[in-house]
């Protein structure tokens, strides 16, 4: 849990990471994060903990998903979240939304968040699309986990930067500072299968992959995914719009929005 009192570092090395539930694990992305020289903060705010308001100790700012809904504004939490996060996109600080930290971004800019018209799900592998600014990001196209029901739509202020088949938009930017993505590179093996279990219920939606499905998946895909994870957070966290003490990168503004 971060510590609101902290005085705020010159050089920030530590990356706030903001997850859902009490035992949620912040998986690849936060090993990541740790072997590029980092430190994490874990922020289980829809657990009572607070959101930090100083941003200048963080080097970035990672809202994680969840199983509830960008739309359950009958949850504190929720409401705090999505009048929390511009603070975060307007300070500069590089901000990344997964999947639910996706959704609350686009509710807060103006976008919407609804589930599939036809009911369908992806849970599974699919293919990604990166858009010409994507490309700053992604690679042209992968294969690559995603569990939600539903969908964003990119605000008028943000850059589509990636596209499905079942749900269009996948991935946008916003600010010069901001990503979201609906895919899941954070998921390991062992998150997988336990999200399987937990979630067996949401096998039987349309467009679910079954778990063998999942397992010859991630055998054919996640390689590429787990090679492409390390640059994609170093050009996340290069998208720092501070520029005090040396820190920021004013000109990777251009790749979003």
């Amino acid at each position: 849990m971060p510590d609101p009192d902290l005085p705020p570092a010159s050089s920030p090395d530590t990356v706030l990471l903001v997850v859902h539930q009490r035992h949620s694990d912040p998986g690849r992305v936060g090993l990541r994060l740790r072997t590029m020289g980092y430190r994490v903060d874990i922020c289980r705010h829809a657990c009572g903990e607070p959101l930090p308001t100083d941003f200048d100790r963080y080097a970035g700012v990672t809202v994680f998903g969840g199983p509830m809904s960008a739309n359950d504004v009958h949850e504190d939490y929720i409401r705090n979240e999505i009048a929390w996060i511009p603070d975060v996109v307007e300070s500069g600080t590089p901000f990344l939304g997964i999947c639910l930290g996706a959704q609350l971004l686009a509710r807060a800019a103006g976008g919407t968040v609804a589930e599939h018209p036809e009911g369908r799900v992806e849970i599974g592998y699919y293919p990604v699309r990166a858009t010409e600014p994507g490309k700053a990001f992604f690679p042209d196209e992968m294969r690559i986990f995603q569990w939600h029901r539903e969908g964003f739509t990119t605000p008028e202020s943000g850059t589509l930067l990636a596209t499905g088949d079942c749900f269009p938009e996948q991935a946008f930017a916003m600010n010069g500072n901001a990503l979201a993505i609906q895919f899941h590179p954070e998921v390991t093996e062992q998150m997988n299968r336990r999200w399987l279990i937990g979630g067996a219920a949401r096998l039987v939606c349309p467009g679910a992959q079954q778990p063998e499905e999942h397992i010859v998946g991630r055998r054919n895909h996640d390689p590429h995914v787990d090679g492409w994870v390390d640059g994609f957070l170093q050009r996340w966290l290069a998208l720092d719009q501070r520029e005090r003490n040396g820190i920021g990168a004013p000109a990777a503004a251009a790749a979003g929005g």
